[in-house]
């Protein structure tokens, strides 16, 4: 069968950003089809191809840069040579995006900011994503994504009442910074195709982590700014009531979301005393009797019980056992990319279009694989 093209085939994106942010845009929009050409610093690229997590290596790279970089070509660019910059010029005026995440001021400074490359390419869609914004007290500070989170309230929200503030595993600031981006860029091409204009979209990290907790905020600011208080006991929300929580059991540990207290009382064994409490009032005191009652069995004992009493609970999974479910295979999002000897497993784009998921089997760049670019241009 063959299939449409993918929806962004044909579009040129000069990305400039490097660590996540901004390549998360890009990956989206290479996922989709576009042809997105990295700009990086000859002789040393992203710096992220030497961030690494662990002690692996794959063709020499961290897996942060393959991760964040399949599907993409890359240019070695030394911003010291005006010819290496002219080159440049010459695929901001073929581009149809171009994405940077550096602090304020940078790209105006190497040339390329927004009214410059407007200039060039009246017709350009540019994106940018910073730390804190383009003004304000916080603009010159480092514009990373755990500081961010300390900054955002969200961390000191994450955790129990007697916990210290709690990060998030993964630099969700930077993903949903990413996202956020792509969301722009797209929204700006669909104007200009249908007013033939350009445009500029901006995002940062405490944009989107304010947004993140849109919920929450709205309460608390139209609540007479009273604080909420994080449970003590098997903490998951600041303001939900009991059962609404993460339970240790015999072998591991279940979230419980909705359920009501009667029901589980009769499932767990909870006493009827403890369960006619005010859930939110006695929230604590409800949570410790479930608590001592969910020990006594193992998490599959409990979700057989709570699967047939419509009670919403799930089991903490680890990534093996993620895998080893059968979901990630079930919903196709596990994929092999190369590039040479370079053989790797990672995720797919979380979109299907036509009922298919785009898939695509680039590894991340070499430095400088599409040098070619500098003297021919998009072609």
């Amino acid at each position: 069968m063959t299939l449409p093209p993918l929806p962004l085939e044909g579009l040129r994106v000069l990305d400039f950003s490097q660590f996540l942010a901004g390549p998360y845009a890009a990956l989206k929009l290479a996922d989709m089809g576009a042809d997105v050409v990295k700009v990086e610093r000859a002789g040393v690229g992203d710096l992220s191809r030497q961030l690494y997590l662990t002690d692996t290596r794959i063709g020499g790279e961290s897996t942060i840069f393959h991760a964040i970089n399949r599907n993409k070509r890359s240019v070695e660019i030394d911003m010291k040579s005006e010819a290496d910059r002219a080159a440049v010029r010459e695929l901001v005026r073929g581009a149809d995006v171009v994405l940077q995440n550096f602090r304020p001021g940078v790209m105006e400074r190497l040339g390329f900011g927004y009214e410059a490359v407007r200039e060039i390419n009246p017709k350009v869609v540019y994106g940018s994503v910073t730390g804190y914004g383009t003004e304000g007290p916080w603009v010159d500070l480092p514009g990373q994504d755990l500081l961010a989170q300390a900054r955002s309230g969200m961390m000191w929200l994450t955790g129990g009442a007697g916990d210290g503030p709690v990060a998030v595993g993964l630099p969700i600031g930077d993903v949903l910074a990413g996202a956020a981006l792509a969301h722009g860029v797209l929204a700006l091409l669909f104007r200009r195709e249908r007013h033939g204009i350009g445009g500029l979209v901006e995002t940062s990290l405490m944009e989107v982590l304010a947004d993140l907790q849109f919920e929450l905020l709205t309460t608390w600011l139209n609540d007479g700014g009273r604080m909420p208080k994080r449970s003590a006991q098997n903490p998951a929300h600041a303001y939900l009531a009991a059962p609404y929580g993460v339970y240790r059991t015999a072998d591991g540990h279940m979230a419980i979301a909705m359920g009501k207290l009667d029901i589980l009382a009769g499932l767990t064994g909870l006493d009827a005393a403890t369960a006619g409490l005010d859930p939110f009032a006695e929230r604590d005191r409800i949570k410790a009797g479930l608590a001592e009652a969910l020990a006594g069995k193992t998490t599959a004992e409990w979700m057989e019980r709570f699967i047939a009493a419509d009670i919403w609970a799930a089991p903490v999974m680890d990534w093996r056992e993620l895998v080893a479910s059968g979901i990630m295979q079930t919903l196709d999002m596990l994929q092999e990319v190369r590039r040479g000897e370079v053989r790797l497993q990672t995720t797919r784009l979380p979109i299907k279009f036509d009922g298919h998921r785009p898939a695509g089997d680039r590894a991340a760049p070499s430095l400088g694989d599409a040098n070619d670019l500098l003297s021919k241009g998009w072609g």
